[in-house]
């Protein structure tokens, strides 16, 4: 009785070896194809064509609400920066590598305080 229950465990364990094995291969099919996907439509010509009119549109907007010019310009270009930072990350992903996040201070320049105690 004792063997039935360690070679139903053992069949268990190898079904669910078997399983896992399976989800694993079709995840490291799938999700690279679907980052490519994603590239894919972040760069294409019509992407580029709705990010030109979504920075047009804010800018707009910006000045219509009676911001400066440069202070307008600023924030447009900052906000542009977001699609082409969410661009290079995908890239980086597409390509297998580590990504890393950084924050504003980072990209400027900036130190936080606890990366300073730490230096």
């Amino acid at each position: 009785m004792l063997e039935k229950k360690e070679k139903k465990r053992e069949k268990s364990s190898k079904e669910e070896a078997e399983e896992v094995k399976e989800i694993l291969s079709v995840v490291s099919t799938e999700i690279p194809a679907l980052i490519r996907n994603i590239i894919t439509s972040v760069f294409s010509e019509e992407a580029g064509r709705s990010m030109g009119k979504a920075a047009a549109a804010f800018y707009k907007e910006l000045k219509d609400g009676g911001m400066p010019n440069d202070v307008a310009l600023k924030m447009t270009e900052d906000y542009m920066s977001t699609f082409t930072s969410l661009g290079d990350l995908l890239k980086q992903a597409g390509r297998g590598k580590r990504i890393e996040v950084k924050t504003s201070e980072k990209m400027k320049g900036k130190r936080s305080k606890s990366e300073e105690e730490e230096a």
